[in-house]
């Protein structure tokens, strides 16, 4: 069971450190099969990697480029993360989708890239609400899924556009579904993104084919985070 706490545009180098010196202990005593990461922004990873050294609780970036260097502003390559001691990358969130022109080829070059250089990735996939109302999530999630291939070090993560940030969540059931419909196609890890909170983890995390959860919001809160990964200790 992976927990992952996707931060945003969130947190300050010196907020990422505090944050994180008080997660590892209040995280110290927790048992069950659960792995941890946080994904903060890039200019609080190298504080993020120092306070939690020596610890299980992994730091991943939000994004990384397909190429090793050049005339990319702005971007980030995976040879960078690497030397920060950065563990792994998520590419391909709904919101870069929306605000930053990324596709499903550029995810495909991404995660490409990021696991040919030994990072961990976590691809994001998941249908807007008018194609979930138009009964077409299956297909999408097909298609999106289709420009991957599996590797040991792929982790996907299933996140319903109408469903992040919103307040709304999937139903323990669509989740449950739309998991099995990526584990037809790749044999990975699938975790579950979209308004995950302590109140619903269980439910959701308890659902065959969840591997865990990817957390937007309920990742900044301490006591929330803490709560959802407790939560994922006690799964059987």
């Amino acid at each position: 069971m992976l927990i992952a706490g996707n931060w945003k545009m969130n947190k300050t180098a010196s907020e990422a450190a505090e944050f994180c010196s008080t997660l590892k202990h209040r995280l110290s005593g927790i048992g069950g099969d659960v792995d941890v990461a946080v994904f903060p922004p890039f200019t609080s990873l190298a504080a993020a990697v120092r306070t939690l050294a020596e610890t299980e609780i992994a730091v991943g970036a939000q994004n990384v480029h397909w190429e090793a260097e050049g005339a990319f502003t702005g971007e980030i390559s995976a040879a960078m993360l690497r030397e920060l001691g950065v563990y792994a990358t998520l590419v391909g969130h709904s919101e870069r989708r929306q605000y930053c022109g990324e596709t499903d080829e550029t995810l495909a070059r991404r995660a490409a890239t990021a696991l040919e250089s030994g990072l961990f990735v976590i691809a994001c996939v998941g249908e807007l609400e008018w194609e979930r109302e138009a009964g077409e999530t299956e297909a999408v999630l097909r298609r999106q899924v289709s420009v991957l291939s599996e590797d040991d070090r792929l982790v996907i993560a299933y996140e319903p556009v109408w469903a992040i940030g919103t307040g709304k969540t999937a139903t323990p059931d669509q989740a449950r579904e739309a998991h099995e419909v990526i584990k037809s196609l790749l044999d990975v890890p699938v975790l579950y993104g979209g308004s995950v909170t302590p109140g619903n983890a269980d439910d959701l995390l308890g659902q065959p084919g969840v591997d865990g959860a990817l957390v937007g919001g309920a990742s900044l809160d301490l006591e929330s985070f803490a709560g959802i990964c407790e939560t994922a200790s006690r799964i059987p």
